[in-house]
């Protein structure tokens, strides 16, 4: 089973080229905690940008690596840099409807 979340961010308008440059400089610690990028897209017009985070296991094994991951001194380092930029952000578990 793998369980995947959705994030979606309300970019701060005229800071997405800041967050986008600093973006892939925290996916390769989230892969050390199990987890893979299933897609990111930003949409200029609308500064806002949706990605997907996939991890093997249900939303509680999602929850614990997540837990994980936050209280580990290599995210610390990663959001050492991050632009203060998401404005407003918006999480929650999804479900592959086609591949039923």
């Amino acid at each position: 089973m793998t369980t995947v979340q959705l994030r979606r961010y309300r970019v701060e308008p005229g800071r997405m080229a800041e967050f986008l440059a600093w973006f892939p400089t925290v996916l390769p610690v989230r892969e050390q905690f199990g987890f893979r990028v299933v897609f990111a897209y930003a949409d200029h017009a609308l500064d806002t940008f949706t990605w997907a985070v996939a991890h093997d296991g249900d939303e509680a094994e999602f929850t614990a690596a997540v837990q994980a991951y936050d209280a580990s001194p290599e995210k610390a380092a990663a959001f050492e840099t991050f632009p203060r930029v998401i404005a407003e952000q918006v999480n929650g578990f999804v479900e592959d409807v086609l591949a039923r």
